[in-house]
């Protein structure tokens, strides 16, 4: 069975999306626009973290719908994307901002505890936020899912390119080959939105299926700040994520372009992680292996939380 063939029969077999409601959020200065899905009880709620530095929550809505069956799910839109507001001083813009903005958003909403869920850039952003959470001893991240994250330092950067040209063939190929990664050391937005386009099929494990989604198309000049800082500069958080006491569930495609051993070595340093690896998925195995997706998460965050 094919991708889009496995997704769209798990999608039948769901009952209809629940709602999402919108509201604004002031916290560190800024108005964050926040969504939920309806309370469950005796669940703790799970934040969802797009990743993509560019984007808005949309991402991952309704992608991750399913989850909501067992519990409320909390996006948001990071701080300069989507209806958030946009932070004074962009050229200082940098990922720790976002993720200093997790555990602020937590204390805004009233919330003492929840979950974290991480995608791609989305991963490190959560990661980050509950060691900041776990150094200031509040305790208010439970579990952590890390889904296809980028890995504690950017050793995995600079290959990728090469082997998104590997992965794609024809016209796909040759309009990310006519991209100069070195361009996006700047902060220049329509070249890092040219760039996310021509590598977004490449995320793909099954050619088909990547050709049946429309490449979004990100408008965060804030993101672009934040991806140029983190391309030029490149980054390293193993001290900040080293024995993380988390308990953390790393997810990864097993055919996704980001390779295996960037997720392996993530789980190494952090002090309470298992890794599953999910097969015949790229970098978004929700839509290409939902099934033992949506299951894996499920039955991690279900679970008791196991004494460190």
């Amino acid at each position: 069975m094919s991708a889009l063939a496995r997704y769209l029969a798990f999608r039948r077999t769901l009952p209809p999306r629940p709602p999402l409601e919108h509201r604004m959020v002031r916290a560190r200065g800024l108005d964050f626009a926040v969504y939920t899905t309806p309370v469950i009880s005796d669940a703790s709620p799970l934040l969802c973290i797009n990743g993509g530095l560019l984007f808005d929550h949309t991402l991952l809505w309704p992608a991750l719908a399913p989850l909501a069956l067992h519990r409320q799910l909390i996006f948001y839109d990071q701080r300069g994307r989507g209806a958030s507001d946009t932070p004074p001083g962009l050229h200082a813009s940098r990922i720790e901002f976002d993720a200093g903005d997790v555990p602020a958003l937590r204390a805004a909403l009233g919330i003492d505890e929840w979950d974290l869920l991480g995608h791609s850039w989305g991963g490190g952003i959560a990661m980050l936020a509950a060691a900041q959470e776990n150094a200031a001893a509040t305790g208010g991240v439970r579990k952590l899912v890390l889904v296809n994250a980028v890995g504690a330092t950017s050793d995995w950067l600079p290959p990728l390119h090469a082997a998104g040209l590997a992965r794609l063939t024809g016209d796909a190929r040759a309009r990310l080959a006519a991209c100069d990664v070195r361009q996006l050391e700047r902060p220049e937005l329509g070249v890092h939105a040219d760039y996310a386009q021509a590598f977004f099929p490449a995320w793909f494990a099954d050619a088909d299926l990547a050709r049946s989604v429309a490449p979004p198309r990100g408008d965060s000049v804030t993101g672009a700040h934040v991806a140029a800082r983190l391309r030029r500069d490149g980054y390293d958080w193993i001290d900040r994520l080293r024995d993380l006491p988390v308990p953390t569930l790393v997810l990864h495609g097993a055919a996704d372009v980001l390779p295996r051993s960037v997720a392996e070595r993530t789980a190494q340093f952090l002090a309470r992680a298992h890794l599953v690896p999910i097969p015949e998925a790229g970098h978004n195995p929700f839509w290409e292996a939902p099934d033992a997706f949506f299951a894996a998460v499920h039955t991690f965050l279900a679970e008791g939380v196991p004494a460190s």
